[in-house]
């Protein structure tokens, strides 16, 4: 009876999360976006600069990082609730103090209102790699925010399989509906 009562807690909390993940966005002016960049050191004696341009889009609270080496990771993560206008803005930005971006991080994996530029907080299995012309499609200046994450989710369909230490394995960190 015991095991039984924790599995029901269990699939109950499980529904309960899967339901938050697809709660309504709210508009940037009640829940602002917060972004968290990690540019290279070279730009360290910018940084009031650099703040302020990854600001000026408005409703942005911002985290400013100076990567130890020279170039930071080009790996970028942008929620589900960033508006279009705001993510371009980022990659923009990413292009200008990390060396553009090669990897789009799946957006299960963090907040709906937050973006990480330049950031290596993600395993590799949990990003998918990029080209120059994908990565010109989402930075169409025509896309409205819904077309924007229509095009990053079908950029970032996780792999079921991968391969680690030469073997074909199960992806450790393939989420649950990995379907947009």
């Amino acid at each position: 009876m015991r095991k039984l009562s924790i599995f029901i807690l269990l699939f109950v909390f499980t529904k309960t999360s899967i339901g938050q993940a697809n709660e309504d966005c709210l508009s940037i002016s009640e829940k602002p976006v917060k972004i968290e960049a990690w540019v290279s050191k070279k730009y360290e004696q910018d940084y009031r600069k650099i703040r302020l341009e990854f600001a000026e889009m408005g409703n942005t609270k911002v985290g400013l990082f100076f990567y130890p080496a020279e170039n930071p990771s080009r790996v970028v993560a942008i929620g589900r609730c960033i508006p279009a206008y705001i993510a371009q803005h980022f990659l923009k930005k990413a292009w200008k103090y990390s060396l553009g971006t090669t990897h789009l991080v799946h957006q299960g994996f963090f907040s709906s209102n937050w973006a990480g530029v330049g950031t290596s907080l993600f395993s590799e299995h949990s990003m998918s790699s990029i080209s120059p012309q994908q990565l010109n499609k989402l930075m169409d200046d025509t896309l409205d925010t819904e077309s924007f994450h229509k095009i990053y989710r079908a950029l970032t369909i996780q792999k079921e399989k991968v391969s680690s230490f030469g073997l074909i394995l199960d992806n450790p960190k393939l989420l649950g509906n990995n379907r947009h």
